[in-house]
């Protein structure tokens, strides 16, 4: 496994594990960051670990036209019960996705080092948010990393029922973007609409949309 230097360089997309990881080791600055997202990489690691750099074999993606909304996520739209925002709080979002008990509890990967380098990538305008409101209480949310027509997608929470899910939708109706990718596969945004594709597919794309 090759250990990343102080050059912001990753190695060839050939080298990646059967499970995906590329690199491990450099840091988490905004140019690397920025960088491994250009060339389709991300960072997923667990607290007193070191940083493991990700390029998978298949990508979760969700083109937008192929969005899936069911008839009881139409009603909850329709009854108007939520308000949703634009990075309106995107410190809370970061927060509450890496404190909040998820069902399988086997905790977070959001350290305080991932925290603080997506913080200042919000504060440079690339890192964005999406927040659900009811009654002027945050109650879900999504943040990720925007690269012109593409979202990045990190992580997402719900407080009540359907509230991500919401912030989803909204992402993939309102904003505009050609490609949401959401890294790995999960039965949460399948249900969506979001779906496999080849890690040389998303490439091409990401070439194409960012």
């Amino acid at each position: 496994m090759i250990w990343l230097k102080e050059k912001i360089e990753f190695p060839s997309y050939n080298l990646a594990s059967r499970e995906g990881i590329i690199a491990l080791g450099g840091d988490l600055s905004s140019e690397r960051l920025i960088f491994a997202y250009q060339n389709g990489i991300f960072p997923w690691f667990s607290k007193g670990d070191p940083i493991v750099w990700y390029f998978p074999k298949k990508r979760m993606v969700l083109f937008p036209n192929e969005l899936k909304i069911s008839k009881s996520m139409r009603k909850i739209i329709q009854r108007n019960d939520f308000q949703i925002t634009e990075n309106k709080a995107f410190e809370q979002v970061i927060y509450n996705c890496k404190n909040i008990k998820r069902k399988d509890d086997l905790g977070t990967w959001i350290t305080n080092e991932m925290e603080e380098a997506y913080i200042a990538l919000h504060k440079q305008g690339i890192a964005k948010s999406i927040e659900v409101w009811k009654n002027d209480v945050l109650v879900g949310g999504l943040y990720g990393i925007e690269m012109n027509n593409i979202f990045c997608g990190e992580s997402m929470f719900s407080i009540v029922s359907n509230a991500s899910k919401l912030a989803f939708i909204y992402l993939a109706t309102k904003m505009n973007y050609q490609l949401i990718d959401c890294q790995v596969y999960n039965d949460h945004l399948a249900s969506l609409g979001a779906r496999e594709i080849e890690n040389r597919e998303f490439l091409k794309l990401l070439r194409k949309y960012q």
